[in-house]
Parts: structure tokens; sequence; C-alpha cells
């Protein structure tokens, strides 16, 4: 029996973690709605995809706003089909310490993690139900075991999963699983930018962060999209409600 055509969504996919997940469910076979909240930030996504034979749209969204959310997942299911695949990726931080963090930037990063992963699951779970299948992946960070500098951040990655396994509780019942993964260092525009703001070269970053990681690397963005593959694939079915930390070696 063929298996059916599927439909993800991945938020953030402009770029770094997203863009390597997006590339990777296309190449498993799936059409991909690359989403970000600028739309045309998303053709180097796109045409990636489409040069390698899949099957790939840019949708433009503000997943923090429910209206933008809604308009964004309709068109992706008259475009390419009702999503099946969900994966909440689209992230940002406002790093600063307590005393000096602003409430602007507490619910900036709430916004886009918690509110963001809430808005896209509501809107398309009812496509996933209505399949009687489908697969939910949000991203986490080690960050959510407590980080300094980012009590925002690291508030809305546990959050997060909560979040997560709430899902997997109420959607289990029609084959929909939902899971995080928790990614560790991770080499993307976002930890350069980090780099930028502490004053170290880069290559000086990675190699601090590396010393602190059993298998001696920094991660790269394919390394969350091999876990995401198998989290949203038919084998995948008995995976839910589970945080998977994808570090390099023991986190938790």
């Amino acid at each position: 029996m063929a298996q059916a055509q599927r439909t993800a969504i991945v938020t953030g996919a402009a770029r770094g973690i997203g863009a390597a997940i997006a590339t990777r469910l296309a190449a498993d076979g799936m059409s991909v709605a690359v989403l970000d909240l600028d739309e045309g930030a998303c053709g180097a996504t796109v045409e990636k995809i489409k040069a390698a034979g899949g099957d790939a749209i840019a949708v433009g969204a503000n997943v923090a706003d429910e209206a933008s959310v809604t308009a964004a997942v309709e068109r992706v299911a008259e475009e390419l089909g009702g999503p099946t695949v969900l994966v909440n990726n689209a992230g940002i931080t406002r790093d600063n310490l307590l005393f000096k963090m602003g409430v602007d930037d507490w619910d900036a990063v709430m916004g886009v993690h918690l509110r963001g992963a809430f808005l896209m699951s509501k809107a398309a779970q009812k496509h996933m139900v209505a399949a009687e299948w489908g697969r939910i992946v949000n991203l986490s960070s080690v960050s959510a075991l407590g980080n300094r500098g980012q009590a925002n951040y690291s508030a809305a990655k546990a959050g997060m999963q909560g979040f997560t396994k709430t899902l997997a509780i109420e959607l289990g019942r029609y084959n929909v699983t939902a899971n995080a993964i928790a990614p560790g260092f991770i080499e993307t525009e976002m930890t350069a930018a980090t780099a930028e703001r502490v004053g170290v070269p880069f290559e000086d970053f990675k190699k601090m962060a590396a010393k602190e990681i059993p298998v001696a690397r920094v991660g790269q963005p394919e390394d969350i999209a091999h876990t995401v593959s198998f989290l949203t694939s038919e084998g995948a079915g008995f995976v839910s409600g589970q945080v998977i930390y994808v570090a390099g070696g023991p986190r938790a």
C-alpha cells in the first residue's frame, strides 16, 4: 500500500535549523511549506528544495498573530494539501540579565516561541485529526534547563516541553504524535550573533563550546533535521510526548 502524500509546515525555515529541516522533509518525500516572517527570505530554501526535485512553497506569516497564522495554514491546505506535519521551529532571542531585561523583550520571546507554537498547532491539528494521522515537533533547547542571561528564552523553551507533553496526551487518540527536540550548541547565524554580542570570535566561541560537548564538536543544523526526519516518519508512531536532547551527549 502506497504511503499517502504528506504536507509539512516548517516555521522559521528561511535559514539555519529551519531551512535544514525543510530541505530534509522534502527529501523524505513531503511537500513543504517554508514559513517565515519574511516570505521573500524563504526563496533560497524553496529553490534548493525544487532544484533537488522536491515540492515547496514560500509562506510569509507572523506566528504570534492569530489571523496571520490562520491565513497561512489555509493557504498551505489549498496549495499543497492539508498539513499533517508541523515543525514549530520559529524563534528569537532577546538576551539580557534579569535586572536589565525589558518587558517588551520578555513578551517578544514568549510571543514567537510559545504563542507561535500554540497558534500554529491549533490551526494545523484539525487537518491532522481529519486525516487520523499527524506529527508535531516543537523545538525546545538545552536552555530550558536554565542559562544565564536567558530568563525569557529558558522559560519559553521549558514551556515548550510542557506544551508538547500536553499535545501528546490530547491528540494521541487521533494518531497524532507530539515530541520536542532540545538542541545544544548548533552552528547558526543565531549562535554567531551571540558570539559577536559577547565579543568572542565565532571560531573561538565554537571551540570553547566543543570542549564541553562529549562528542567534541558543535552541532550542525542537519543534526536536528535528521532527528526531525525520524520523529515525523511513519515508523515513529509510538514515540510521543518525549523531549529528545540533541546536544552531543548527556544534558539532563
